[in-house]
């Protein structure tokens, strides 16, 4: 998956449509995201009573939402930019080692 917790990333479709928010969690195996920030898909759900809740009632909860409908925002221009894999020569102490990284396609930006 190519976004992770901690990401900014901007809403493209559905009821939130062009707000943005952070990623607090990521649902791989359902390819979902949970996002941080006030009010993003947040659902009302009603609770019957019970020992914890006694009285019952409507209650927010945040509800996840699909990969697809999310896009990284890009940390140099601000806009929404895909994700891309490249290869880089990272230099530890003595040796050289080839390392994996996401950056940011409109501005080429790194992202790890």
């Amino acid at each position: 998956m190519k976004l992770k917790t901690g990401d900014k990333v901007k809403i493209i479709s559905g009821a939130d449509k062009g707000k943005e928010g952070t990623i607090m969690k990521v649902l791989n195996k359902t390819n979902r995201v949970v996002l941080d920030g006030d009010g993003l898909s947040k659902v009302k759900k009603h609770l019957k009573p019970s020992q914890a809740n006694p009285d019952g009632g409507i209650m927010e909860v945040e509800k996840p939402m699909h990969i697809s409908n999310v896009m990284l925002m890009d940390p140099k221009a601000k806009v929404p930019t895909k994700v891309g894999y490249k290869t880089i020569t990272k230099k530890d102490k003595k040796e050289e080692k080839e390392v994996k990284v996401r950056f940011a396609k409109k501005s080429g930006e790194v992202l790890d």
